[in-house]
């Protein structure tokens, strides 16, 4: 029966878009054809609003192996004979409905997407955004987001290594999950997301299929309201130990050769699978619908194609082999069913019971083929006059800066993050992180080789907001300098780019900088982009969240010899600020929570002294002309301070220039600086090596475990620990 233009429009699709499907067909589709467009042409699967921009990115570097959108995550080399394969993406809209199963089931879609190119996942990231602490709604979201994180990681043996979490209003309704999966592979083992030769078997194994995310896509690509509890069944629901069984199998197949290609059942299910492996690989598919396992009775094609069950993968193996692939999947006891075949003709022919139900074009579901691209108006949202006027002279500093800082490190923002992630287990599966000495980015070990990663998740929203250009830049330069500032070399990123609603010119502006300033960071830095994800229709009732690129990013130490901490470790060592310090207290934490300022530029950052501050960072921690070292980010020179101190229980002495407002010298956040300690005895050979980046000896490491600023004792760093630590548990625990 053929759809109408109403059940389209109910559907997701635009009227234009409905009628470009009837001339791809020649014909009207019918309900099962127009539901599986209406998923592959969603915002979510077919990037219809952003492609555009997404092309002007970095794509190329000598390091990677493919290609941006060539398969599902970034393939770089890291030596050795080894790849590295990561990628980071959004499970918002079900986080915000159902917390557990919306965060548990983004960790083990992103681990899917890694092992489905054959690489095993050795660490795991997050980033996340949530209301007010002091909100019960946020309480519950946090509790329900960190418990799926923590179970599904756990249970699948991939431990959570770093990540980060911030707290703003604009979140309140639309929290942001994202998660990072990073694993290697041996180059020339992997697999890929393609289809190809008449009459290969098409297999597909793992969970059975049911009504479980039914319409997931479309569901990420529309605002959240408070109607959107009604969509329960877009919200996935997973098992680690199916998935843990699922990933053994998938990497025990690879090697033996009878493997043509394999897709991870993500976003749109079969629909998506079988459609992007056909058009990838220029071949079509029959598929007999009524042979897919499933766990509910008489579901109908078009929800089985569109369902978005976990645990699931299509796989194309060479015909006359297929005993030998059942038999490593009925090993590890997991569905492993014959429901189609290759064919030469390009078209996707599915099957119920020997009646076709759906016939298209495969080549016409997928991003960069049939699915619209469009190009939206953008102008310059009116908040960016308030931000311009603010004048940081009408903020007098205050007289108890003692006091501010003590608010200050109890900010949900800045306070210890303990809580979460204790949750985490950050040593299950094979023990690959190096150690638990903390460090600006987590580094684990690539067994088999001397080498460490560099892994890292870094966005600051509110730097995006008050300049979306800069703000993007100063994300991914974050990113870099963790990795540096942890003895690792960057070498390329993930991204996930959360937005608001596209149809709104305000807020595609923001997107459209974020990009322009996140490239021109990245071919600075010589980090291409290896892919991502986008998040759009981040907005309620109450308006779009602040724009956030959450940038994920892996680095390489050539030997985990070469590691550096945060933490001070001897008494005597001087401490030095590695750049330029400006007193700028524009955008902090200190302005916006202490000051109640909520308009401001974003903080001092400029491209080119930031690449030289790495550069020489880098050659410090190489040189071993350095004890420490942490980058100056959230909560200014004082906040840095006080971590390295809590790291292994040493107290210091600084000294702040006069001729610098004090509370922007401790409390601002102005970017490209890095606090190092450094050995008397190199004292010396360490500022000739400096030579053209600025510096300040700003005091030393003490033994006496306190805190002394210019000459006034601030106390004992057991006191601001019990503060920075337990700020935010009790904020959590509160009724």
């Amino acid at each position: 029966m053929q759809a109408t233009l109403e059940q389209a429009l109910k559907l997701g699709l635009r009227e234009e878009e409905f009628e470009k499907v009837t001339e791809i067909l020649g014909r009207v589709p019918n309900f099962t054809e127009a539901a599986m467009y209406s998923v592959m042409w969603s915002e979510h699967c077919s990037y219809k609003n952003s492609i555009t921009w997404l092309k002007t990115l970095p794509r190329d570097g000598a390091k990677l192996l493919v290609k941006a959108g060539e398969e599902n995550a970034g393939l770089v080399d890291i030596g050795d004979g080894w790849g590295c394969v990561f990628k980071i993406e959004s499970h918002n809209h079900p986080s915000a409905i159902e917390p557990f199963q919306g965060a548990a089931t983004g960790v083990g879609g992103i681990h899917r997407d890694i092992f489905t190119m054959g690489a095993r996942p050795i660490a795991s990231l997050n980033s996340l955004r949530f209301g007010k602490v002091d909100n019960p709604k946020t309480r519950w979201l946090i509790k329900g987001v960190v418990k799926g994180i923590g179970h599904y990681g756990n249970c699948f043996g991939v431990p959570t290594v770093a990540g980060e979490v911030y707290y703003e209003s604009c979140y309140q309704t639309n929290p942001l999950v994202n998660a990072m999966s990073v694993g290697v592979v041996r180059i020339g083992q992997t697999a890929s997301a393609t289809s190809y030769g008449e009459g290969n078997p098409v297999f597909i194994v793992g969970a059975s299929t049911g009504k479980d995310g039914i319409g997931g896509a479309s569901f990420a690509s529309a605002d959240i309201s408070e109607n959107s509890a009604e969509s329960l069944p877009a919200v996935q629901v997973g098992d680690p130990f199916e998935e843990k069984k699922l990933l053994e199998a998938c990497l025990e197949m690879i090697p033996t050769g009878a493997l043509i290609g394999m897709q991870d059942m993500g976003a749109a299910g079969i629909t998506c699978s079988t459609s992007e492996m056909s058009a990838k690989g220029e071949h079509g598919m029959i598929i007999h619908l009524d042979k897919v396992p499933t766990r509910q009775d008489n579901m109908k094609p078009w929800e089985m194609l569109l369902s978005e069950s976990q645990e699931r993968m299509l796989i194309v193996v060479i015909k006359g082999r297929e005993a030998e692939v059942q038999q490593i999947f009925d090993k590890w006891d997991i569905h492993c069913v014959q429901i189609g075949e290759v064919t030469t003709d390009t078209n996707l022919k599915y099957y119920m019971n020997g009646e076709l139900v759906a016939d298209v074009p495969a080549e016409s579901l997928v991003l960069g083929g049939g699915a619209p691209i469009y190009e939206r108006e953008y102008r310059e949202p009116a908040y960016l006059e308030q931000i311009r006027k603010f004048n940081p002279d009408t903020i007098s500093v205050p007289a108890d800066l003692k006091g501010v800082a003590y608010q200050l490190i109890q900010l949900p923002n800045i306070a210890s993050k303990r809580w979460i992630y204790e949750q985490y287990d950050s040593m299950v599966g094979t023990g690959n992180t190096q150690t638990n000495e903390a460090s600006d980015a987590a580094v684990i070990r690539v067994h088999g080789t001397e080498k460490g990663l560099a892994v890292t998740t870094d966005c600051n929203s509110r730097y995006v907001f008050a300049d979306p250009y800069k703000g993007a830049m100063i994300a991914v330069c974050e990113a870099a300098r963790n990795i540096v500032c942890s003895g690792g070399q960057p070498v390329a990123i993930t991204n996930c780019l959360n937005f608001g609603n596209p149809y709104n010119p305000e807020v595609y502006y923001q997107f459209v900088h974020a990009i322009k300033g996140m490239g021109d960071a990245c071919r600075k830095l010589d980090t291409p982009v290896t892919g991502g994800n986008v998040s759009f229709y981040n907005q309620s009732e109450d308006g779009p969240v602040y724009p956030t690129p959450t940038i994920g990013m892996v680095g390489v130490l050539d030997s985990l010899d070469q590691k550096m901490s945060l933490g001070f470790r001897h008494a005597g060592d001087i401490i030095y600020l590695v750049g330029t310090n400006t007193g700028d207290i524009n955008c902090s934490e200190y302005l916006h929570h202490i000051c109640s300022v909520t308009h401001s530029p974003a903080p001092h950052f400029d491209l080119e002294e930031e690449y030289n501050l790495q550069q020489t960072v880098s050659r410090l921690i190489g040189n071993r002309f350095v004890k420490s070292a942490h980058d100056i980010s959230e909560g200014g020179l004082f906040a840095c301070l006080l971590e390295c101190s809590m790291a292994n229980d040493f107290g210091f002495n600084i000294s702040t220039d006069s001729e610098i407002r004090k509370d922007g010298t401790l409390f601002g956040e102005g970017q490209s600086r890095v606090v190092v300690s450094v050995n008397p005895d190199l004292q010396a050979i360490f500022e000739a090596e400096l030579r053209d980046t600025p510096f300040t000896k700003i005091g030393y490491v003490n033994a006496s475990k306190e805190i002394n600023v210019d000459g006034e004792n601030w106390g004992y760093i057991s006191d601001w620990r019990k503060a920075y630590d337990s700020s935010l548990e009790n904020a959590l625990s509160a009724k």
